[in-house]
């Protein structure tokens, strides 16, 4: 199929990109390079051995998807371009609404005017809130998330049901991820934020490199066996194939679907910062703080869903995901651009 892979210099984006050409299929990254640098799709190319093709623009700008569609005979979007930081969206929500919820209405006009009818959304376990079930299964009522980040999320949801009430032929597809982490196994791409990281990961790695100088626990005092925050970490690796798993599920299946995408496993915030010490071989220095406003104390996922109706299902362990970020996080430092 030819995908459209918007925000697909990514993180996540990057890894379904290199996913998608392992498995046949011809991607094209539509990118703003906000979050992401131009390196990642040479680094792609390296990986694969096949240049992706590139359009620079933001997914509110409706005459750069304009020239994407126009020259792209798409077949399908997986959309991932957007903010995703939940301590930023406090302090600016009116951003996140704009680029999550504006940008992906502008998104979905530009398919509705070129006739593409399969959509895979990247949502977020945010969208349970403080989950009243664990691990929480995609039946689960609907919390209002405790950040304007999962907010966005929830809305586009929204707009996704009613899109698909008034167009039942497309076909689409609402991924809930819950903590993307790791790298790709060649250590060429992985997650590299512009500042001061917002995710765990990579702050750890920073600290194992001294780029930081101590990680920042957010909440010694949860209710969790060792009083810091659980999660449901997924490598990233995993994550990408299940987007794929999700697009061949489509192709066949009209309407709206949703799956969890995580591992049915919470681990805590020390517990991982242990096994990455174990992966590096460097003692990680850590200071325990406030809370982070907006964050919960525990979530993770029930997956069976799209282990039943996708055949997907999470393979690596957090050890792996700390060994593939370290030698991602090695590299990354070698990096200049």
């Amino acid at each position: 199929m030819k995908i459209l892979v918007t925000g697909g210099a990514g993180f996540i984006g990057s890894h379904t990109v290199v996913e998608l050409v392992l498995e046949g299929h011809e991607p094209t990254v539509f990118d703003s390079f906000v979050n992401a640098k131009p390196s990642v799709i040479d680094r792609v190319e390296t990986i694969t051995g096949y240049r992706v093709p590139l359009v620079r623009g933001d997914v509110r700008d409706s005459d750069a998807l304009e020239a994407a569609f126009r020259h792209g005979d798409f077949e399908g979007v997986i959309h991932f371009a957007g903010l995703k930081a939940v301590g930023e969206s406090v302090a600016h929500p009116l951003d996140y609404f704009d680029s999550n919820v504006a940008g992906s209405v502008t998104l979905l006009e530009a398919m509705g005017r070129h006739g593409v009818d399969t959509f895979v959304f990247s949502s977020s376990a945010t969208v349970y809130g403080e989950p009243t079930v664990l691990p929480t299964p995609e039946e689960a009522a609907l919390q209002p998330p405790t950040n304007p980040y999962g907010r966005s999320k929830l809305m586009v949801e929204e707009i996704l049901r009613d899109v698909s009430t008034a167009t039942p032929a497309m076909r689409i597809g609402i991924l809930r991820y819950f903590n993307p982490v790791g790298a790709h196994e060649s250590g060429l791409i992985g997650e590299d934020p512009a500042d001061v990281p917002n995710n765990l990961m990579p702050y750890i790695a920073q600290v194992a490199t001294e780029r930081l100088p101590r990680l920042a626990v957010f909440g010694g005092n949860y209710d969790t066996p060792d009083g810091s925050g659980v999660r449901d970490y997924i490598h990233v690796v995993d994550l990408a194939r299940g987007h794929i798993a999700a697009m061949r599920h489509l192709v066949d299946h009209p309407g709206l679907h949703v799956w969890n995408l995580g591992t049915g496993q919470g681990t805590s915030v020390l517990d991982m910062v242990e096994a990455f010490e174990r992966a590096s071989g460097v003692t990680i220095p850590y200071e325990v703080t406030a809370r982070r406003p907006g964050d919960v104390a525990a979530t993770y996922a029930d997956p069976s869903r799209a282990h039943r109706e996708l055949g997907w299902k999470a393979e690596f362990g957090i050890d792996r995901m700390c060994e593939d970020a370290w030698r991602w996080q090695q590299y990354a430092d070698t990096l200049e651009d």
